[in-house]
């Protein structure tokens, strides 16, 4: 990585030509592997690697909840990915593994604890997203929760939710944070492989049209108002259970999953979040929806994930233009804050001390 800049692991989002795209950027690129088979993320690592210089350091996001999580681990090892992510906390035995074999950890949270869980498993760095970020998210606003964690821990904190540009990354900065991580911003570029009619229901998005619903899998989930949302609101319970057997049924015809083996997986998830088995079941849903729309384009029938932050975006950048945009606007930014209040000198031993950042370009 050049710059302090992560493009998070998003389902049907995050593939090769996204990732290549950050990492090439200078950023960290992420894959999402939660809706792959173990075969297809062996060739979407090696994709990502035909499209970046030798060398390039890029990561995985892994479902550490996963009946098959120690198997795509060994895979990752195996293809020398330098980083693994983590949408649930993974277990210490899980961490130790990666580490042994050189692999940098990095969980995602939405709470102090579990960062203060994964930091004393031996994670290395965490990222903690507030509640304006996209998907599955908490109510803590990031300027909240991003301090409170940054005081908790000793490991560097990436801070995620509500990040589009330089400024915020700066604010980051500011809070104490180690860099930024992005979704929405990422997933509208012109790297991205979702489809123009699903962008453009995001780019005209306003901030208002951006809401957290439980309708979808019985957990709060950051996504784009649209009638679909609205009807499933507007759904039953057992129309909402009869819909996520299908849904199902279908995410494990895709998945290559068998039926015992997303029973122990659901098992699992019952376990980490404390959930009932209709909210269980309900989680089928959020694969297939987000396929509708992130893959078929299918704005009708699918669901668009989303940050805040969304209401705020009206471009599509590559992202080596984001990269290099929000780096200029950053040091902008530092440079009118340093003219202000000019600093006290004060010798650091690192090349880049908190509340710096390298040059852009």
């Amino acid at each position: 990585m050049r710059y302090p800049i992560v493009q998070t692991g998003m389902g049907w989002v995050a593939g090769p030509r996204l990732v290549a795209g950050a990492a090439n950027a200078g950023a960290l690129g992420v894959l999402a592997s939660a809706t792959m088979t173990v075969d297809q993320l062996r060739s979407a690592v090696r994709e990502v690697k035909s499209r970046t210089p030798e060398g390039t350091s890029f990561g995985v996001n892994l479902r550490a909840d996963a009946g098959d999580a120690a198997e795509r681990a060994r895979l990752i090892i195996d293809e020398g990915v330098r980083v693994a992510s983590f949408a649930l906390a993974p277990s210490a035995e899980l961490i130790a593994r990666l580490k042994d074999a050189g692999v940098v950890v990095i969980p995602s949270v939405g709470a102090r604890r579990h960062a203060e869980k994964v930091a004393a498993w031996g994670a290395d760095a965490v990222i903690v997203q507030g509640g304006e970020g996209g998907g599955h998210t908490g109510d803590v606003a990031t300027t909240v929760l991003l301090p409170q964690v940054v005081d908790a821990v000793d490991i560097p904190v990436v801070a995620a939710g509500g990040f589009g540009d330089g400024r915020g990354l700066v604010a980051a900065l500011a809070y104490g944070a180690a860099g930024i991580a992005m979704g929405t911003r990422f997933l509208l570029t012109s790297d991205s492989t979702v489809p123009d009619a699903v962008k453009a229901a995001y780019l005209k998005a306003t901030v208002k049209d951006v809401v957290v619903t439980t309708a979808v899998d019985g957990l709060p989930h950051r996504m784009l108002r649209s009638e679909l949302v609205d009807s499933l609101e507007r759904a039953g319970r057992a129309g909402a259970l009869a819909r996520a057997v299908r849904h199902a049924a279908g995410f494990r015809r895709i998945s290559g999953l068998t039926w015992s083996r997303m029973v122990r997986d659901g098992l699992a998830m019952k376990h980490g979040k404390d959930l009932s088995w209709s909210q269980v079941l309900l989680a089928a849903n959020t694969p297939m929806l987000l396929k509708a729309s992130m893959v078929e384009g299918r704005t009708d029938l699918g669901i668009m994930a989303s940050g805040q932050v969304a209401g705020v975006i009206d471009d599509l950048p590559s992202c080596a233009e984001l990269v290099s945009r929000v780096m200029a606007e950053a040091h902008a930014v530092l440079e009118r804050l340093h003219g202000a209040h000019p600093p006290h000198p004060h010798p650091h031993p690192h090349p880049h001390p908190r509340g710096t950042l390298p040059p852009p370009g």
